[in-house]
C-alpha cells in the first residue's frame, strides 16, 4: 500500500474519534460478553461458531484497553449508533493492518468497545475491514471472506469518509440476538459516550 495513502487513511480513521470522543478512562473491562447467559447459550451460531472462537482467542487480552493501546491500537470513530436500533460502539484500529489487503480470522483490523457509565470501555466485538480496491486488485478471483463468512460492501461516499470497503462484524464478546455477524447489536449502546470536548 502506498505509504502516503496509508497515512491519509489512518488519519481519516483516527481524527474523528480524537476530536469527538472526549477523554476516555481506560480500565480493565470485565467479561462483558454474555456467554454465561442461558438465553445466549441457545444461539448456536454465536456460541459454537469457529470464527467467534478464533476471535475470542485472538482478542481476549484486549478486554483491557490499556493492552490494546500499548500495542498500537488507536481510536478511529466515536461510538457508532445504528440507523434504527442498537449500535456498534467505539472502533479502535491497528494501523499496520488497515489497508494491507489481507484477511485473517485471528487478525481483525478493528476492536469494538462499548462506552460504560463509569467511563470504562468494554470490548464487545471486532470488525474485519479491507479496502475494496486493494482486495479486488490483490485477489481478483476471490470474494472477500473471513473463514468462509462473506463480507459486506460499504460503498462510497459513506459516513466514515473512507473509500469503498468490505467489512464483517463479529460479536465475540457481546451476545447479539440478531446474529453473531450482523452490523448492529441491540444490546450495545452509545448512551454513555462522553460528550465532545
Amino acid at each position: 500500500m502506498n505509504p502516503l495513502f496509508r497515512s491519509a487513511l489512518v488519519t481519516a480513521l483516527a481524527v474523528p474519534c480524537l476530536l469527538a470522543a472526549g477523554s476516555v478512562i481506560a480500565h480493565d473491562s470485565p467479561d462483558h460478553g454474555q456467554y454465561d447467559d442461558p438465553s445466549a447459550a441457545k444461539d448456536s451460531a454465536w456460541t459454537r461458531s469457529p470464527l467467534v472462537a478464533k476471535v475470542r482467542a485472538a482478542t481476549r487480552r484486549y478486554k483491557d484497553i490499556n493492552v490494546a493501546i500499548g500495542e498500537g491500537w488507536v481510536p478511529a470513530t466515536p461510538c457508532v449508533t445504528g440507523p434504527n436500533e442498537g449500535a456498534m460502539g467505539v472502533h479502535y484500529v491497528l494501523p499496520p493492518r488497515v489497508g494491507d489487503g489481507m484477511l485473517r480470522a485471528d487478525r481483525p483490523e478493528a476492536l469494538i468497545y462499548e462506552p460504560q457509565p463509569d467511563g470504562r470501555l468494554s470490548l464487545v466485538g471486532v470488525e474485519f475491514i479491507v479496502i475494496a480496491e486493494h482486495w479486488n486488485t490483490q485477489h481478483p478471483n476471490d470474494q472477500p471472506a473471513v473463514d468462509g463468512h462473506l463480507m459486506n460492501l460499504v460503498g462510497e461516499p459513506n459516513r466514515y469518509r473512507l473509500p469503498a470497503f468490505y467489512e464483517l462484524h463479529v460479536w465475540a464478546w457481546e451476545h447479539n440476538a440478531d446474529g453473531a455477524f450482523v452490523d448492529w447489536n441491540r444490546r450495545v449502546s452509545c448512551d454513555a459516550q462522553p460528550p465532545a470536548s
